[in-house]
Formats: structure tokens, C-alpha cells, sequence
């Protein structure tokens, strides 16, 4: 048996947006990470850096665990990960440079360890894991267990999916014969952490409980500007009946009103949805539930469905009000399916949020007017507005990294600042989020109307003279 602190490194308290938002959530895969090595044997402790005050705290886990290992598992559910908030990265090396200091071996895995391992390997972790990892995990924490002393080229040899430092540079594992994805636990190891703390901040900032759920890991889709580091392009969906069964878990033992459920997109068939709503009925009924889904999967059964299963809120990648621009980032939906989804959705009383991207290599006013016209016309409840993200290992990517300066990523999630030269300067953008927002909170009025056509009026002031390397956006989706 080994002795294990696993943790993250997400503090809330160094991204003031969500703060300010006060919707904090456990790190579900860092939960899961945790359950798996407990079922393999091993002793298990957590920290949790989601409402921790800051690195401090971790090292006072780290002197009550004692751990031989420490893993550092970021939540891959939580979409903020994948943009490496500059601060958490800090926090994280921190937390490799404490655990090395006192004889922990230390392992690092998440959206930006397998994007860019390096900065964690410098810091002292011994191994970072690709992609989801959790073969590899298990194998090294039993290899560990069997031999304290294991040097890092014996504990590591023969294992895929890990990169470990050679000689001052990052090297990833020969290929070697892929390792059993091991099933997830049953449930994520939730008695390892401090619901009551959770439930003080959601009930003294909003009036109820919410707690997060995945139903399924991955997207299928190849829209060219999203980053897939941990799963790929599989979609690999748990079964109608155990999601259920977990939903009723968290609403039963742990007193959640409502659940968010962070997978890119749920349910994906309205026969699944249908037998889900169907066991959380036999069971006593669920808690109502936010997803977040494409425009093309919904279908007026789907909504039924989605209804019928207790569905509340429902966040479409809408994106952008532009065909073309939709067309250049491999969307694979179209304008019209944005509307008819949220009209669809609203009918059967489910609120409707739409992601807006703005900035996508090419965009010019007219996109971002017809981003406006969408959002007039479909009437969504809520938005959430960013500009588009460089990740690495994305096509998007390959066409900007010449263009990226010293700024590689953002400090935290309201930095909204373009990282590469875009049309516009971010100034811009932001002006344009504050617009968006404004008008689906307070509706269309004259005084909106003049804003905006200040901003109109006044584009050129913001626009780069030029766009390095931003080439025509085509007409039709990239190959």
C-alpha cells in the first residue's frame, strides 16, 4: 500500500471572475484519479485547491498526509484548465517544489501538463501523464509501492502515455503496446471532500446546492479551434442507468438541488436521455440539471426528453452569428440550427445560454454584426462571450503560433486577451462582450442602439494595420 496525496492546483481565489461568480465545484476527474488509486490499495488523501485559501494550505495537507506520492490531477471536466491560467501553473510548480523538498515522488496530469509538460518537469515532477492516463497512474503507483527506491527511467520503462525529463528536455515514452483503459469508479471519492464548505458558499450566494456530474468523456466533433489533449475525439458515454443511479446518490446523500453536468455534450441521443429520465423516475426523481449540448442534436424529442428528465438550463456552442466564420472553424452547424434549437428548447421551458466566441481568425464587423443578429433574433437567456483561445495541438494553433508573443496564456478566465493578431485589438472584444451582455440582460433599447453604433463608427481606431499570417478565411469548412 502507498501513501497518496492527490490534489489539484484550480484556486478559486486567483480567478476573480469566478469568484465573483461563487459556482465553485470539486474537481471531478482529480475525484476520480483519487477513487481509482483507492480501489487499487493504495492509502488516499486529498487536497482540494478549489476554495483553499492558497499554496499555504497545501503544504499543511502535505505535513498531515505524509505521502510517499503526491499526485497532481487537474479536474479535465473543468474547461478552464485547458487555457493554462497562468497562476494555477504557478501554483502547481509551487506545489512540485514542496513535495520534492520533503522526498514525495510526483506525478502531473491535465489538459496543460500534456499540452506542455515542461514547466512541470522543471519544477521537479518526476512524471507527467498523458492525455487521461489513468493506466499509466495505476501502474506507476503500484510499481512505486512494490519498490520505494524505483529510479525514474525503472519506474517509467515500458509505459505509454508519460513524459519524463532527459538530460534537460521533456521526452515522451517510446511506443510501447497501449495500456487497458481501466473502467471509472462507480462514483468519484466524494467523501474526500468538504461538501459543507461547497454548500455554505452556494447557499449564501445563490439559495441552493449545486454539485457536478459527468456523464460521458470526450467529443467526436473536429471543430479545428478546440483542444482535445485528454480523450481524443472518442466520445465514450457511461450507461443511461448509472448516471441516474449517481444523480440520486448526490441529491439523497449528499443534499444537492441541482446538478451541473460538465461533459462537452450530454446525452447525445434522445433514446439515452429517455431511459435516464426513465430510472431517475423509478428511483424517486433526480434534481433539476444544466448541460451543455450542439445545436444539431436537438430535436423536438430531444427536448421532450430533456425535459421530461429534469433538464433546466441548456448551453448551446453557438459560437458565432456568421455562416462563414462558423464554416471556417469546422463548426458543423449552421446558423438556422442555433434558432430552431433554442426555440425548441425554450418551448418545452428550458432556459437557453449560447457560448459566443468573437475573434476567430478573418472575423470582421460584418461576423461580429451577425453575431449581434443572432442573438437578437434567437433571444437567448443568458451568454457567455470569450475570444477565440490559440490551444496547442490544434489546427487553429498551427495557424497563429508565429503570430504569438511573450503572452502565451491567460492570468485568469477574464484576461480576454487576444494572444494572437487578430483583427481587432482586445479593447474591441471587450467592448463588444459588455454589448452582448447587455442586451440580453436589459434587452434592446435606444440607448444600446447608439452604443453600438458608436462602436460601429469607431472600428477602424481599434483595427491592426495589419494581421500577420491571418489569411482569408474560406468559404466552406477547412479539410
Amino acid at each position: 500500500m502507498l501513501s497518496v496525496l492527490v490534489g489539484h492546483s484550480y484556486f478559486l481565489r486567483f480567478d476573480r471572475k469566478q469568484q465573483q461568480r461563487a459556482k465553485p465545484y470539486p474537481p471531478l476527474a482529480t475525484l476520480q484519479a483519487a477513487s481509482l488509486l483507492r480501489e487499487a490499495g493504495h492509502s488516499v488523501a486529498l487536497f482540494d485547491a478549489m476554495l483553499a485559501a492558497g499554496v499555504a494550505d497545501y503544504e499543511a495537507a502535505f505535513a498531515a498526509a505524509r505521502p510517499r506520492l503526491v499526485v497532481l490531477y487537474e479536474d479535465n471536466y473543468n474547461f478552464l484548465s485547458k487555457m493554462c491560467l497562468e497562476r494555477m501553473r504557478r501554483a502547481c510548480c509551487q506545489m512540485i517544489v514542496r513535495a520534492r523538498r520533503d522526498g514525495a515522488r510526483v506525478i502531473v496530469g491535465g489538459s496543460d501538463a500534456s499540452d506542455a509538460p515542461e514547466p512541470y518537469l522543471q519544477a521537479g515532477a518526476d512524471v507527467v501523464l498523458r492525455g487521461e492516463g489513468f493506466g499509466a497512474l495505476l501502474a506507476l503507483a503500484g510499481r512505486l509501492a512494490a519498490d520505494p527506491d524505483l529510479g525514474v527511467p525503472q519506474w517509467t520503462s515500458g509505459l505509454p502515455d508519460v513524459v519524463v525529463l532527459v538530460d534537460g528536455a521533456p521526452v515522451r515514452s517510446s511506443p510501447a503496446a497501449p495500456l487497458p483503459v481501466p473502467e471509472l469508479p462507480r462514483r468519484p471519492a466524494w467523501d474526500l471532500v468538504d461538501i459543507e464548505r461547497y454548500r455554505a458558499v452556494w447557499l449564501q450566494a445563490h439559495g441552493y446546492f449545486s454539485l457536478n456530474m459527468a456523464a460521458s468523456r470526450g467529443c467526436s466533433f473536429r471543430c479545428n479551434w478546440c483542444a482535445k489533449p485528454i480523450w481524443g475525439h472518442r466520445y465514450l458515454q457511461r450507461p443511461a442507468a448509472d448516471v441516474a443511479d449517481e444523480m440520486l446518490h448526490l441529491k439523497q446523500e449528499l443534499g444537492a438541488d441541482h446538478v451541473w453536468f460538465a461533459d462537452d455534450i450530454f446525452g447525445f441521443r434522445a433514446d439515452w436521455v429517455g431511459d435516464f429520465a426513465a430510472r431517475l423516475r423509478a428511483g424517486g426523481g433526480g434534481v433539476p440539471f444544466t448541460i451543455q449540448l450542439r445545436a444539431d442534436l436537438v430535436s423536438p424529442r430531444m427536448a421532450r426528453a430533456l425535459r421530461e428528465a429534469g433538464c433546466r438550463e441548456v448551453w448551446l456552442g453557438a459560437e458565432s452569428g456568421s455562416q462563414r466564420i462558423l464554416d471556417a472553424m469546422n463548426k458543423g452547424t449552421r446558423v438556422d440550427e442555433i434558432v430552431a434549437a433554442r426555440a425548441l428548447l425554450g418551448a418545452e421551458g428550458i432556459r437557453v445560454g449560447f457560448f459566443l466566441q468573437l475573434g476567430y481568425l478573418g472575423e470582421e464587423l460584418e461576423d461580429i454584426l451577425a453575431t449581434r443578429a443572432l442573438v437578437e433574433r434567437a433571444r437567448p437567456d443568458d451568454v457567455g462571450v470569450s475570444v477565440t483561445y490559440p490551444l496547442p495541438g490544434t489546427r487553429f494553433y498551427e495557424r497563429v503560433k508565429d503570430q504569438l508573443g511573450p503572452k502565451r496564456n491567460w492570468q485568469d478566465s477574464d484576461d480576454l486577451e487576444m494572444l494572437f493578431r487578430g483583427t481587432y485589438r482586445s479593447e474591441f472584444y471587450r467592448q463588444v462582450r459588455d454589448l452582448l451582455h447587455a442586451q440580453v440582460e436589459r434587452g434592446p433599447s435606444p440607448q444600446l442602439a447608439r452604443r453600438w453604433q458608436d462602436l460601429v463608427e469607431r472600428e477602424e481606431e481599434f483595427r491592426h494595420a495589419s494581421a500577420p499570417g491571418a489569411e482569408p478565411v474560406p468559404a466552406s469548412p477547412l479539410a
